[in-house]
């Protein structure tokens, strides 16, 4: 591993220069989506594959909010650190005590660099899909933060830069990697629920409102980078940082922010990892008077066969006793779930369930973190691995699709499109701004 001393400064020599990245020709856009290969050949950096023992150098993509939590020295060394916010950058600089991280806003010139192993990517929800395969291309693992993507365009990319650099990806739903989560859907896996026909999933409505005011960037925010791939909009504090979730061209609302979780366990338990629906249906409420475009409150339903179940999203929640969570109906019995994060728990029942030596014995981790770190030495599959995660957020972006086009929708998911719906089909991908490009 090359463990070369580590730059302060944006100087120097830029391997994957910002040029070729933004030059490639967007092949992504212009395929179908039935076509595995979104990415462009040529730019798999030669690293070499981490032994057992080897201390990892990490990068860290995005540092505000969840992002600062992952810069740590525990198990690998800080090797570099971005983020547009000035603030964010020296605050996250700060808690590297054995290391002199280098310091940068914009994220490919850690890409270039030969002496990161691995990235982190926790930025907002815009930035994921775009960052995570830039930096399969660079040769480097990610760990990515949910939700996986934006769009399903975008989701095939994520799954084919994976397969075709050979990288290690894992997606922060960390519900997996809980004890609870392992125990609630072995229970279910085994068949103790009898026949799951239905699943229902709840959750309070989405946060802010107003209209803030659009106003120019403070001076230690880089707006123009903030923004990147999305469509141009004035700077408003309404917006950044958090509340980017509450629009649709960042976030799409918590079906998607926190539904990425919940729907990550429904998955996991039901066996739907490798499954689409067949049909999608969503309304909602819209925010009135407000910036926010995204649904305030909504309803989804999917429909999938084989294993023939209906899962449901509903806003507001507090079910059950519960905030939020997940209600597994079977023919036999039900089990209540809560949360779907780091924060999730179940019931008893569960939690005391131990599988027969012939049941069925899922993945187990019990540290999301660390799991991805084994994963790199070992080049074996993280428990949320990216084509899991992938088709899990399929179903709040295709409940958004529903929603924003007013009607029930049937999918094909052999080609990845909807069946005899054009206006349903244009929004499967979205645009970037510029010359952004997957490519």
């Amino acid at each position: 591993m090359n463990q070369k001393s580590i730059k302060t400064s944006d100087a120097g020599e830029h391997k994957i220069s910002r040029r070729g990245f933004l030059g490639k020709a967007t092949a992504a856009a212009a395929a179908t989506y039935a076509i595995p290969t979104l990415i462009p050949s040529g730019v798999l950096a030669a690293n070499g594959q981490p032994g057992a023992n080897d201390r990892l150098v990490m990068g860290y993509i995005g540092v505000g909010g969840m992002g600062t939590g992952h810069v740590r020295e525990d198990d690998s060394t800080i090797g570099a650190i971005c983020d547009v916010d000035e603030n964010h950058l020296q605050r996250a600089a700060k808690r590297a005590t054995k290391s002199t991280p280098f310091l940068t806003k914009d994220y490919r010139r850690i890409l270039d660099r030969d002496d990161i192993d691995a990235v982190f990517v926790a930025t907002p929800d815009h930035w994921h899909a775009l960052q995570m395969v830039h930096a399969c291309q660079a040769g480097k693992d990610v760990y990515t933060e949910k939700p996986t993507c934006k769009t399903v365009e975008e989701g095939q990319a994520m799954i084919n830069a994976a397969k075709r650099y050979n990288r290690v990806v894992q997606v922060g739903a960390q519900g997996r990697s809980t004890a609870a989560g392992h125990v609630a859907a072995t229970y279910v896996r085994n068949g103790q629920l009898g026949r799951v026909s239905r699943v229902e999933v709840w959750h309070p409505d989405n946060m802010g409102d107003g209209w803030g005011e659009n106003q120019p960037p403070p001076d230690h925010l880089d707006w123009d980078m903030w923004l990147g791939p999305m469509r141009w909009r004035e700077y408003n504090p309404a917006i950044a940082h958090f509340n980017f979730r509450w629009l649709m061209d960042s976030g799409g609302g918590f079906i998607r922010d926190r539904g990425n979780h919940a729907l990550n366990i429904v998955s996991w338990a039901v066996g739907l990892d490798h499954k689409h629906p067949v049909s999608v249906e969503a309304t909602g409420d819209p925010y009135v008077d407000s910036i926010y475009d995204a649904p305030k409150r909504m309803q989804a339903r999917w429909e999938f066969k084989d294993p023939d179940v209906v899962v449901t999203w509903e806003q507001p929640g507090n079910k059950h006793g519960i905030e939020w969570g997940e209600r597994f109906v079977g023919d036999k019995d039900t089990l209540l779930v809560s949360g779907g994060d780091g924060g999730c728990d179940t019931e008893q029942k569960a939690k005391q369930y131990t599988p027969p030596a012939n049941g069925v014995h899922l993945q187990r981790s019990t540290n999301h973190r660390q799991n991805w770190i084994d994963c790199i030495k070992t080049r074996e599959e993280p428990i949320s691995n990216i084509t899991a995660l992938v088709n899990v957020v399929y179903m709040p972006i295709l409940a958004l699709i529903s929603y924003r086009v007013g009607r029930k929708l049937q999918w094909d998911a052999a080609n990845l499109q909807f069946v005899g719906d054009a206006e349903a089909n244009r929004l499967l991908r979205e645009p970037y701004r510029g010359t952004w490009s997957l490519g």
